[in-house]
């Protein structure tokens, strides 16, 4: 397996070394006394309410990992679809709570996890299942990916808010390409017409290729193949993937049949 794919112990030490950049990036950004009441790309939300979405998101990881190790019974996912307004109304709950205290309790939450996913062996890194509290039961690999996402997304949230251009880290964006086709799977819309159909995707980056996707009423399956044959392709590089995943923006070229792409990218709610 590729040193570059996190679903494999092959893959542990990058995307935690690239957590890490990100990380430093982000609080490099938020750190400043006059960024934080700035706003982001995020809807309603400043510099401030993205780290305590970070503070928030972060400890109900370490709560999620205790119930597993417990061999407890975890609740209920509250679903993908709940998502957005939970974690704002979580988040706003900290406005005042002062930059420092928030900013010091950010990073000690980051290293605690950055030691929770260290200390995992290599069984445990893609054997040992956690109740994800938006996705239900998900490898601890997941954990991982999920830090990559808030501390590489939410950066680029932070840039975009400067009004300066600004482009997103290919390691970031590279081992999170396959974790988007995942959140697609989990975020199509509950009244989605699922009518069979079949479009190709071409990605760019390490961890891209051609993939066949397949759509039908038991949702979306995907694989890597040939997408010559499939009457529309649609051309993503790494970043503009994610991008796209997250709502960030509407990215990508299609060859073909645009009608059919667009059905297609619109069969999802974004997060």
């Amino acid at each position: 397996m590729s040193e570059w794919d996190a679903t494999s112990v092959e893959g542990k030490n990058t995307i935690l070394r690239v957590v890490r950049e990100e990380a430093e990036r982000f609080f490099a950004l938020a750190e400043p006394e006059e960024a934080w009441e700035a706003p982001t790309a995020c809807a309603g939300w400043h510099v401030r309410d993205v780290v305590a979405h970070l503070v928030d998101t972060t400890e109900g990881y370490f709560a999620a990992f205790d119930v597993a190790r417990a061999g407890a019974q975890a609740d209920d996912p509250y679903g993908l679809p709940a998502m957005g307004a939970r974690v704002n109304e979580q988040a706003i709950s900290f406005r005042n709570t002062t930059q420092k205290e928030l900013l010091d309790r950010a990073r000690t939450d980051f290293e605690k996890m950055q030691r929770i996913l260290t200390d995992l062996s290599p069984e445990d890194w893609t054997g040992f299942l956690v109740v994800h509290p938006y996705m239900g039961p998900v490898p601890a690999y997941f954990y991982a990916a999920g830090q990559l996402m808030d501390f590489g997304v939410h950066s680029w949230d932070i840039r975009e808010g400067t009004g300066r251009n600004h482009a997103m880290s290919g390691d970031a964006a590279d081992l999170l390409v396959p974790f988007m086709l995942v959140l697609w799977q989990y975020t199509i819309k509950a009244d989605a017409d699922l009518t069979p159909f079949s479009v190709g995707l071409r990605i760019g980056g390490r961890n891209g290729g051609d993939f066949r996707v397949d759509i039908g009423p038991e949702g979306m399956a995907y694989a890597p193949g040939d997408v010559s044959d499939l009457p529309a392709v649609i051309e993503f590089d790494a970043a503009s993937m994610v991008l796209t995943t997250f709502g960030r923006g509407n990215f990508g070229t299609v060859r073909g049949d645009l009608n059919l792409a667009n059905r297609f990218l619109n069969l999802f709610f974004r997060i």
